[in-house]
């Protein structure tokens, strides 16, 4: 029976067909059942994927209606639902159709034909939906097995400092990023993540009571005091944003260059910038900051 590459099993010979053969060759597991549309579509391609690799992988159908055991213990609750073994454990897996060039990868992976640089890209989308779905410590596994497979992979990088840097651990946020050297240094998402970071220097702990932040209470009575006072804003700046305070950041530093833009070497729109960075070129509070700031600058 080694040499069939795809059959129906079941509950009763799981063991034997799964768990066993998956010692010496990966299995695909496919849980579907005779009502179930896109298990319709999804079968055949996986045979076809799975015939094309020549034997690296196997492929297992499992009728749920007949064989509801090994569904429920893996908690699969809706179909086609897919799982690869290998060692005798699931490594991989996806529920719901998938276009046929995503089950190519699927089964390249698992026969260890893929390109590094492509597996880690799938790893980091499956670590940003996970992040989604509220899953930071999954998300932070696919992330760093993601460099493990490529090094040079900035997304991945940055995706586990801000998944660190998330956490709380902005020690290891810290290091992730200045461990970024070459290339990888000035990839847009570590750029990113690297002016997160900054902004967040000197901001009080997260537990502090509001009533004892007394730094930003001091910049904030040095601006009311004079308003023309442009290094005071600056420090105010500073310190709203790295509490998190953004927008009213923004607001100061378009005021400051409004009034003086060459004021320090231009400091009030360089710490701008860094906040565009840290925000992301989506953002809100990006897109509206360089439409006013531009404003400024063209006028």
């Amino acid at each position: 029976m080694t040499d069939i590459l795809v059959k129906d099993s079941s509950d009763n010979a799981f063991m034997k067909d799964v768990i066993e053969t998956s010692q010496d060759t990966p299995v695909v597991v496919d849980f579907w059942a005779p009502w179930c549309g896109p298990c319709k579509t999804l079968m055949p391609a996986l045979e076809r994927q799975v015939k094309a690799a020549g034997g690296k992988v196997k492929l297992v159908k499992i009728n749920i209606d007949e064989n509801p055991g090994v569904a429920g213990q893996l908690g699969v609750r809706s179909i086609p639902a897919v799982f690869a073994f290998k060692d005798g454990k699931p490594v991989d897996g996806f529920m719901g159709a998938q276009p046929e060039s995503e089950l190519t990868k699927f089964i390249a992976r698992l026969s260890g034909e893929s390109d590094p640089k492509e597996e880690a890209e799938v790893l980091v989308a499956r670590a940003r939906d996970g992040l989604t779905a509220g899953d930071p410590g999954g998300a932070a596994q696919d992330f760093a097995q993601a460099l493990q497979l490529d090094p040079e992979n900035g997304s991945a990088l940055a995706g586990l400092a801000r998944v660190y840097l998330d956490m709380g651990n902005r020690d290891m946020a810290v290091e992730m990023v200045e461990s970024a050297t070459g290339p990888l240094a000035d990839h847009p998402e570590v750029a990113s993540i690297r002016s997160e970071l900054s902004l967040g220097e000197g901001a009080p702990e997260p537990d502090a009571p509001v009533e004892e932040d007394t730094e930003l209470r001091d910049a904030e009575a040095s601006v009311a005091a004079d308003e023309s006072n442009l290094d005071a804003r600056l420090i105010f700046a500073k310190a709203l944003a790295a509490r998190g305070r953004r927008a009213e950041a923004v607001d100061h530093l378009i005021y400051s260059i409004g009034r003086n833009r060459m004021h320090a070497d231009e400091a009030a729109r360089h710490f701008l910038l860094t906040i565009f960075e840290a925000e992301g070129p989506q953002s809100e509070v990006s897109i509206d900051g360089r439409r006013r700031l531009s404003s400024i600058l063209f006028a």
